[in-house]
């Protein structure tokens, strides 16, 4: 398609009905081309659907087309979907350049899985497949990508209640305003890039969700004065030298772009509210990279900072130049670009790159809790559930010291389970391990005093009256018992293996 133009969805409805009724859906798809070749469709790999698709049925047609990109006969496309609207739209056109009747798309119509097993689909660029942004090379600056991995982690992350008002900053091809459009009354999506707000719009109006309010415009400036219950960004947060790719590439100093978006996150969010980044940030020489995005955190916020993965500078630029495809081009500009990234990291003493995840949460608490780990092991997605409990608990355990601990209930959390770790045969094992099978699925090694309170948590005895229980059995004195245990109760809760059991009735600072 051009730079400029895009379909007008006047008949979206209607093309949206003829994409259900030929199953080009998410389901569908897996059903036709088999696990094996719609995996290898999510590495833009094609020759496999290519081989699955050779029929004439409508599904086969539309995967050629909007999947494959590769022009069909007007008589199956007339078959697969409204080709008089569709050509009026502009979704698809003539093929002027080959030898029969034939069509092509002028964009790239994918089918997504909505968490409660809607039937969406996301509007982008040609070439630009699911699974990354190798298909983008080639591509112009202004280059508009699907749906890929980091776009899927955000939307797992983010916390969905029922909200007023939502912000997509940099909504790119709209799939996190279109999430956002099914639990918040009002979306607002923003992107420097105005073909991407046309993407937006017909992702929305093709997936039957409700329309955004689009503004163009960097970072808050479209939203100056506002503020909203829900802030996500999967912002172009590549740190490179310059700014070649508009969807990739900040256009700001190192990691400036991702701090600057946190450090003024706190101004546009109501209270309570909820603010998700994936960011990229700078591991610089002489300083400690978790110091450096605590500074970061907006005040009146509370924050969790989760670094899931780190590179050295080799590999992030390697990573990048791959991405663009100049590893396919003149050997020479390879390395001079390559050049170009490894003197800017070197003028900034910078040493690697870490990738993860920003939440930030509007709070009026006095000590607002910034925890900042790195957790590159595996988790169950989606997390959203996940985040709003550790602010939860974030709220539980600073307005409860040491005493109101003892005082408390507590259950362990459903999903987790002990491991006994020792040679085969041993009387007592050399540690005992709690482990999480949902969410971040931690692991934590507890002692056999930790492990027995865990395993009798059901919420109907204080931790103070278990403690004592556990006192008598063992041996122990039960006033030291008491004094050393709340830094481990503290620890389980935090991390999740302990739920408090809010009872207003029994804790007054819950009334």
């Amino acid at each position: 398609m051009s730079t400029t133009s895009f379909p007008v969805p006047d008949h979206s409805s209607t093309l949206r009905a003829a994409l259900l009724a030929a199953d080009f859906t998410a389901d569908g798809l897996l059903d036709l081309l088999g696990a094996p070749a719609y995996a290898a469709l999510a590495r833009s790999e094609t020759v496999p659907a290519l081989r699955a698709t050779r029929g004439d049925t409508p599904l086969e047609t539309l995967v050629r087309l909007f999947l494959l990109q590769r022009p069909v006969a007007s008589a199956a496309a007339e078959a697969a979907l409204p080709l008089a609207e569709a050509l009026a739209d502009g979704w698809v056109v003539r093929d002027e350049g080959g030898t029969r009747d034939t069509v092509r798309a002028t964009v790239d119509v994918r089918p997504y899985g909505g968490p409660e097993g809607e039937d969406w689909f996301i509007v982008s660029d040609l070439g630009c497949a699911v699974g990354g942004a190798s298909g983008a090379s080639g591509h112009g600056e202004g280059v508009v990508l699907g749906v890929g991995g980091a776009s899927t982690t955000l939307a797992g992350l983010t916390v969905r209640t029922p909200v007023t008002s939502a912000l997509d900053l940099g909504a790119g091809s709209g799939i996190q305003a279109l999430h956002a459009a099914q639990h918040a009354t009002r979306v607002t999506a923003t992107d420097l890039n105005p073909r991407a707000l046309g993407f937006t719009r017909l992702t929305l109006a093709l997936s039957d969700a409700p329309p955004a309010e689009l503004r163009a415009g960097s970072l808050f400036e479209p939203v100056a004065d506002e503020t909203y219950d829900l802030i996500v960004s999967n912002p172009p947060f590549v740190i490179s030298p310059g700014a070649r790719l508009t969807y990739r590439d900040g256009g700001m100093g190192g990691d400036d772009l991702c701090r600057t978006l946190v450090q003024h996150a706190g101004e546009h969010l109501n209270e309570g509210g909820f603010a998700h980044f994936l960011a990229n940030w700078q591991h610089v020489e002489g300083e400690e990279w978790q110091d450096r995005l605590r500074s970061w955190v907006p005040r009146g916020c509370d924050a969790w900072i989760v670094q899931r993965e780190v590179q050295d500078v080799t590999q992030y630029a390697e990573l990048w130049l791959r991405d663009s495809g100049d590893h396919h081009g003149d050997s020479a500009a390879y390395a001079e670009r390559y050049e170009a990234w490894l003197d800017e990291f070197e003028a900034r003493k910078t040493k690697a790159v870490g990738f993860g995840w920003i939440t930030l949460r509007k709070t009026a608490a006095e000590r607002p809790s910034v925890v900042v780990e790195e957790w590159p092991h595996p988790v169950e997605q989606p997390l959203g559930a996940t985040v709003r409990a550790h602010f939860e608990r974030q709220d539980y355990l600073r307005t409860h010291d040491d005493a109101a601990l003892l005082a408390g209930r507590f259950t362990l959390a459903p999903e987790v389970v002990q491991e006994q770790v020792g040679l085969p045969g041993a009387e007592d094992p050399e540690h005992v391990v709690l482990r999480q099978h949902r969410g971040m699925r931690r692991a934590t090694k507890v002692d056999t005093v930790g492990a027995g309170f865990a395993g009798v948590c059901d919420g109907s005895l204080s931790a103070g009256r278990i403690l004592d229980a556990i006192a008598q059995l063992t041996g122990d004195d039960a006033v030291l018992l008491r004094d050393r245990t709340p830094r481990v109760i503290r620890l389980l809760v935090e991390e999740g293996f302990l739920e408090p059991v809010l009872d207003p009735d029994l804790d007054p600072d819950l009334a």
